[in-house]
């Protein structure tokens, strides 16, 4: 089997590996502030959830989910309908390889195949490891939330970084569907392992 990963939309049967790649975000570190780990059956829920509508994907290496990466809504109010919320978490022992760079690349493809025009994302500080991918994803920090989160005895900042994902010049059509955009031609090749 080759050491490259694949890339995939994400299915129920990867939430067990999601769990564990997403634990020690929670247990561990503030990157998650989440307090408790989601069951199997809670992430399966959250993968269904977002599938219709964002793309959730898996990198596989030698048979095992060794990152995944998402999307979702940013705000529920109509005008931000154009923008998501996008996160990676990368196994613990595939840190610094490359894995969240290439999630990445496929999924702001992706997005922008489905005609979404902004990429979001929070970064509890410090964290120079995301903040570094981030910003050669081509992110720019836009802001910090102080102190909005309690974790582990102490507030937490949030800082916040965008990128585009898509031309923002004139009305934008209606954001196309998982199901309406993997029809398009460049949805196959953005799933290609490309790590930039």
């Amino acid at each position: 089997m080759s050491d490259t990963p694949a890339l995939r939309l994400a299915e129920a049967r990867d939430a067990s590996a999601c769990v564990a790649i997403y634990a020690p975000a929670i247990l561990e570190r503030s990157t998650s502030f989440e307090y408790n780990v989601p069951t199997v059956e809670e992430m399966a829920r959250r993968i269904a959830a977002v599938a219709p509508s964002f793309p959730w994907l898996v990198a596989v290496r030698k048979g095992e989910v060794i990152g995944y990466a998402y999307a979702g809504r940013h705000k529920e109010r109509d005008a931000y309908g154009w923008s998501v919320d996008v996160s990676a978490y990368i196994r613990g022992d595939c840190h610094r390889q490359g894995i969240g760079r290439g999630l990445y690349t496929a999924l702001f493809k992706l997005l922008a195949l489905q005609g979404y025009r902004r990429a979001w994302a929070g970064v509890t500080l410090p964290n120079p490891g995301s903040v570094g991918l981030h910003e050669a994803m081509g992110f720019v920090r836009v802001g910090v939330y102080e102190k909005v989160g309690w974790k582990f005895g102490r507030w937490h900042d949030v800082a916040w970084f965008g990128r585009p994902l898509g031309s923002q010049d004139g009305e934008p059509s209606q954001p196309l569907s998982v199901q309406e955009a993997r029809a398009l031609p460049g949805w196959n090749e953005a799933l290609v392992w490309s790590p930039r």
